[in-house]
C-alpha cells in the first residue's frame, strides 16, 4: 500500500528534489533561483542546495543567473519506457497504421486521472497537432482516457468521478459528469470510443484498449485526424478495424 508524506519512510528531501525538476516546463525552460523557490514553495537556501545537487549529478545546468534542465533528465523518462515491452512492441504496428492512412497514431496509459502519451507516430501531412511522448491530458475528455476509465473497476471509477471537476477545452467539450459516466459505461460495452471536437475543434479521435494475455487493459491506442480529412463513417469503417487489429496483435505479442 502506498505511503503518504507523513509516513516515517517518506523521504521529503527526495520528493522536493523531484519537485524542482518538475518545475521546469514549457514556457519555463529557464528559471532563476527565486523563480524555482517560488514555484516549489521552498526557501531560497533550500532551492539553491537542490539545484546545485542536481547540477553536480548532471541533471541541471547553470547559465549566469538562470538554471535549466540538461538532456540527462531524459534518462529518467527513458528508463520507464525501456522497462515496458509494450512500448517497443507497439511501434511497428503504429507505424504500419500511419503508413496506411497517413494519420497520427498514439499510445497512452492512465496515471492519476490523466492519459500519459508513451508513444506517438505522427503523420506525413502538416495538419497535425503538437503532441509528444510524455504529454498528459485529462482522461475524461480524451478518447484513450475514456477507454482506460472504462477498464477500471467499479470502486476505482466511483472514486474518479467523485473527485472529477471537468473543464471545457473547446465549446463542445462534455463537462456533465453524468454524461461522461454514460459514455464510459457505453465504452465498456462497445469496446471503443470516438470523440469529436472535444479536445481540439475540428478534430476526431478513435481509441481502443490494448489487453494483455490475462485480458487486462494495460494501455490504449488511438487514431486522430482532422474532420476535413476523415468523417465519422471513415473512422468507424476504416480506422476502427485497423486499430482493433493492431491492438490485438500488440497484446498477443507481449
Amino acid at each position: 500500500m502506498p505511503i503518504d508524506e507523513h509516513h516515517a519512510d517518506f523521504v521529503t528531501a527526495f520528493a522536493r528534489g523531484l519537485a524542482v525538476i518538475r518545475t521546469f516546463e514549457h514556457g519555463a525552460d529557464r528559471l532563476t533561483l527565486s523563480q524555482v523557490a517560488a514555484r516549489t514553495n521552498l526557501t531560497r537556501g533550500s532551492a539553491r542546495r537542490f539545484l546545485l545537487t542536481l547540477e553536480a549529478l548532471g541533471y541541471v545546468t547553470q547559465d549566469g543567473n538562470s538554471f535549466r534542465l540538461s538532456p540527462k533528465v531524459l534518462d529518467l523518462g527513458y528508463s520507464y519506457l525501456s522497462s515496458l515491452p509494450l512500448w517497443e512492441k507497439a511501434q511497428p504496428f503504429m507505424k504500419e497504421i500511419v503508413d496506411t492512412i497517413d494519420e497520427s497514431c498514439s499510445l497512452g496509459v492512465l496515471d492519476e486521472g490523466e492519459v500519459v502519451y508513451i508513444a506517438r507516430v505522427p503523420p506525413r501531412h502538416i495538419y497535425t497537432i503538437h503532441m509528444q511522448v510524455g504529454s498528459r491530458m485529462p482522461a475524461y475528455v480524451n478518447a484513450m482516457g475514456r477507454v482506460l476509465l472504462a477498464a477500471l473497476g467499479d470502486a476505482e471509477l466511483e472514486d474518479y468521478f467523485a473527485a472529477l471537476q471537468p473543464k471545457k477545452l473547446t465549446p463542445r467539450t462534455i463537462t456533465s459528469v453524468a454524461e461522461i459516466r454514460r459514455i464510459v459505461n457505453e465504452t465498456r460495452d462497445k469496446g471503443y470510443v470516438i470523440t469529436e471536437d472535444e479536445v481540439y475543434e475540428g478534430r476526431r479521435s478513435v481509441a481502443v484498449p490494448i489487453r494483455n494475455r490475462e485480458g487486462q487493459a494495460i494501455a490504449s491506442i488511438n487514431i486522430s485526424a482532422m474532420d476535413s480529412r476523415a468523417n465519422r463513417e471513415t473512422f468507424e469503417k476504416k480506422f476502427l478495424p485497423l486499430l482493433s487489429n493492431a491492438a490485438q496483435q500488440i497484446g498477443q505479442s507481449l
